[in-house]
């Protein structure tokens, strides 16, 4: 399919490229991860590329609320804590389950979309080793970007291959925007499962 054949919106996005689709990632990823991963089944974005940003914009929101807590605990702990229940012997506590059980805590901060801000600035606070953290941080986010790129590639593919046959292309496009709000909220509610689990 050709760009010129998408909505005005969509050529926009494609106008602006790599550069929005990575902007957006920061804020929302999983959705833009299957939208950016649609766009290149249709041939406008590279795969390889889509997959790349989609794990970057998981993991540098993540290092910048993860830096704040392990560089301004002392503030934070002091100043904001009580307006978390984070007292020293409560932060001393979460750094003994940092250290014991540092992938239960990861996969459950970072799957946990309620817990991912405060629970990565905590994970910051408790001194979590970064090079720990940053391996266990890509080990979470890699198969979660590969998991929305691959739903939002095959989109793409039963999109254009639907669309040389029919005249209903835009008709299909519309259908397939709740599919992929369908999809995100059931990935939600699986990695809450899996959180509860660990």
């Amino acid at each position: 399919m050709h760009p010129q054949t998408l909505s005005p919106a969509a050529q926009t996005l494609i106008g602006y490229g790599y550069w929005a689709m990575f902007l957006l990632m920061l804020v929302e990823g999983p959705v833009v991860t299957a939208a950016g991963a649609f766009a290149a089944a249709l041939g406008v974005f590279d795969i390889w590329i889509v997959l790349l940003l989609s794990i970057l914009g998981n993991l540098i929101p993540d290092a910048i609320y993860y830096a704040i807590g392990y560089w301004g605990r002392q503030q934070l702990i002091d100043k904001y804590g009580h307006y978390f229940k984070l007292t020293k012997e409560r932060v001393a506590q979460l750094e003994e389950l940092a250290k014991n059980h540092t992938w239960k805590a990861l996969t459950l901060i970072k799957l946990t979309p309620v817990l991912a801000t405060p629970g990565l600035i905590i994970a910051g606070a408790t001194r979590l080793p970064v090079k720990k953290y940053a391996w266990i941080s890509l080990a979470i986010a890699a198969p979660t970007s590969l998991f929305f790129l691959i739903v939002g590639y095959y989109f793409g593919a039963a999109y254009g291959t639907i669309s040389r046959y029919f005249d209903y292309g835009g008709y299909i496009l519309i259908a397939l925007i709740p599919a992929f709000i369908v999809v995100y909220l059931i990935w939600k509610k699986f990695a809450e499962k899996i959180a509860e689990r660990q």
